[in-house]
């Protein structure tokens, strides 16, 4: 009897896992999707409203609206997109880390694209706080008029308050997200339900034909309306770029039991209740609630924009850790900020630059009605990128021809190219404000990535090969070193080289260990390395041997305490007569290199800015010898 039971208790376990997965989904990967309806709806609405908007126009915005979800989210992200992943992450550069693994002659288009989505996920990391914080906090207008004054230093405070936060952790109030976004949702939902029977027709806004007649009814107009209506799909790239923490079948689970049911009957009550109350046009969502439970709803929605905020904030801590140990950017500080979850980290810089930018975004614009102008750019632009990625992934990793992934994709790209192409309308209103964040970064990174392959080929001319230095040690003479005891452990990129500080330490000191290790730390375009791939060994010679580190682009690069798992090898260290010998360079910009000289500079800039390697890759602060040398590049 116990047996017969035995599969079933594992499928309650299993089931109730699943659903506390989805529940963290809903306050962490649908936070920012989740506070849409606060300002999509009215802002769409603004356009047509200056000459009185019909029914069917409002039928017709409704019916752009849920389309918009439907194609967007739930196909291309949640029923696809979910499934590009690589060996479980999700996110812009982990696709394109896993397309560059096979990637041939256009790995330099990948490149691109795969930066300048990253660059535009930045962008929005600063426009979604800024924007959600804003519209929660003016439903204070509706509580007490008296209070709108002081509209923008509550969202400032709050905000500073949210960014001084990060230092401590998500760890303390994760357990809330999903609960009070949950409350948030189910809140949502009811009271569309209510106001659906404000006007029934409403239901007429699942036939597409009402999206298709008002576009082409209104014209101009309509193609500046979609520029407010793509705001009902902002946070789709936050839900793949979150696959890693929760799995594809916790967040489909939520998106197709709670989240998508909410946003629907919430967008057909907003309008239902214009339809019946056309004076509510000001702020829909607001109004729809009683007098009375205004209060308790802003400081609701108050908190789920927090919670929003919050999810696209440690995106981009995520999304900056992957392009460090992808090369894109220079290393920096990560510290971890829970013991069991290791997506939970802060950097930073990268919190400062953010608080930064959406501190001036909010005192630039003044007002969530403002600010949504510059909101769509960076969003639209990060989709298009993704589903050009998408297509290189059905091509070459489900081995789809080329006719038929563009034939699969062309609906999407049609639709997607028509929102982008709505927001760049607003450029001259905001508009310029994502793109100019996100070129600002592209160049970053471009110039990260170049000026280090630079400084790569021109050190090789003036390396020596490791194996003919091995040679000339062996060969008796009466300039040999001097042997000391203890271990040397040099730290390079180019196992094949001798190590410049390997070079240096005998040229000043005279001197060499009794055993000397040459170490190279590779990140492997995978999210994780097992730890019985972490490690390889090849002997060279008597005293020298060659070590290899390799860790996931996902995980910290923790060298001391990798180090035991050479123990197998037969390897074994004593940390306290171990030296590590790493090399620092001075990089002088050069004319005639082969980036032009204002770019030297800003990746000197970049370079000095960097960690110290020793702080990056977790060494013993008293065992690191620094040696170093001057590079023109």
């Amino acid at each position: 009897m116990s047996e017969l039971s035995a599969p079933s208790v594992s499928r309650s376990e299993n089931m109730r896992r699943l659903l506390a997965l989805a529940l963290g989904s809903i306050g962490v990967v649908y936070g920012d999707i989740g506070t849409s309806p606060l300002y999509a709806f009215r802002e769409a609405l603004r356009p047509v409203a200056h000459d009185g908007v019909t029914g069917v126009e409002i039928i017709g915005l409704i019916s752009l609206m849920i389309w918009s979800l439907t194609i967007i989210v739930t196909i291309k992200y949640v029923l696809f997109l979910l499934r590009a992943d690589n060996d479980g992450e999700g996110g812009t550069l982990s696709l394109l880390a896993l397309l560059m693994k096979t990637a041939t002659g256009h790995r330099a288009a990948l490149f691109f694209m795969g930066i300048a989505g990253a660059a535009l996920f930045i962008g929005d990391a600063m426009i979604t706080p800024a924007l959600s914080v804003l519209s929660a906090v003016e439903g204070l207008k509706l509580v007490a008029p008296a209070l709108t004054e002081y509209v923008l230093p509550i969202a400032v405070v709050i905000l500073v308050v949210l960014f001084a936060v990060q230092s401590h952790g998500t760890g303390a109030v994760s357990s809330f997200f999903g609960p009070i976004t949950l409350v948030w949702f189910v809140v949502m939902g009811a009271i569309g339900l209510v106001h659906i029977a404000d006007d029934l027709s409403i239901f007429a806004a699942f036939n597409p034909l009402y999206a298709a007649t008002f576009m082409i009814n209104e014209g101009f107009v309509g193609i500046v309306v979609l520029g407010a209506v793509f705001l009902t799909v902002t946070g789709a790239e936050a839900l793949y770029a979150d696959l890693g923490h929760f799995g594809r079948r916790p967040i489909q689970w939520a998106w197709f039991s709670v989240v998508f049911p909410a946003l629907t009957l919430n967008y057909l009550g907003q309008g239902a209740f214009i339809l019946h109350y056309p004076q509510a046009m000001s702020d829909p969502f607001f109004l729809m609630f009683p007098k009375w439970a205004l209060l308790p709803v802003v400081i609701l929605a108050t908190a789920a924009t927090i919670i929003a905020s919050q999810a696209v904030i440690t995106g981009a801590f995520s999304l900056a850790r992957q392009a460090i140990h992808l090369g894109f950017l220079p290393r920096m500080a990560i510290f971890h900020t829970s013991e069991t979850h290791t997506g939970q980290i802060y950097l930073p810089s990268v919190n400062s630059l953010l608080m930064f930018g959406v501190l001036a975004l909010v005192f630039l614009f003044g007002s969530s009605e403002a600010l949504a102008t510059a909101y769509g750019i960076s969003v639209t632009g990060a989709m298009v990128v993704t589903s050009f990625l998408a297509f290189e992934f059905l091509r070459v990793r489900w081995n789809w021809s080329a006719l038929a992934a563009a034939t699969a994709l062309l609906p999407l790209f049609a639709l997607e190219f028509t929102f982008l192409g709505a927001n760049l309308l607003k450029i001259g209103d905001g508009g310029y404000v994502p793109i100019m964040i996100a070129a600002t970064f592209i160049v970053i990174m471009w110039t990260w990535k170049r000026g280090t392959e630079i400084l790569h080929a021109k050190t090789r001319h003036i390396e020596v090969p490791l194996a003919t230095f091995i040679k000339s040690l062996e060969r008796k003479s009466e300039h040999a070193p001097v042997s000391v005891p203890g271990t040397a452990i040099f730290l390079t990129s180019d196992p094949g080289s001798t190590p410049a500080a390997l070079l240096h330490n005998l040229k000043h000191n005279h001197v060499l260990h009794q055993q000397n290790f040459i170490l190279t730390v590779r990140t492997a375009n995978t999210p994780r390395v097992p730890k019985e791939e972490r490690v390889n060994v090849r002997q060279l010679s008597e005293r020298f041997t060659l070590l290899e580190m390799k860790f996931g682009f996902m995980e910290t690069q923790n060298v001391s305490q990798a180090l035991g798992l050479f123990r197998k090898s037969g390897i074994k260290f004593d940390i306290m007569s171990t030296s590590f010998y790493l090399g620092r360079r001075k990089l002088v910009p050069d004319a005639e290199s082969g980036m032009p000289y204002w770019q030297d500079r800003l990746f000197i800039a970049l370079a000095n800015a960097a960690i110290d390697p020793s702080d990056y890759f977790r060494l013993p602060t008293n065992r690191v010898v620094e040696l170093g040398s001057q590079v023109i590049i």
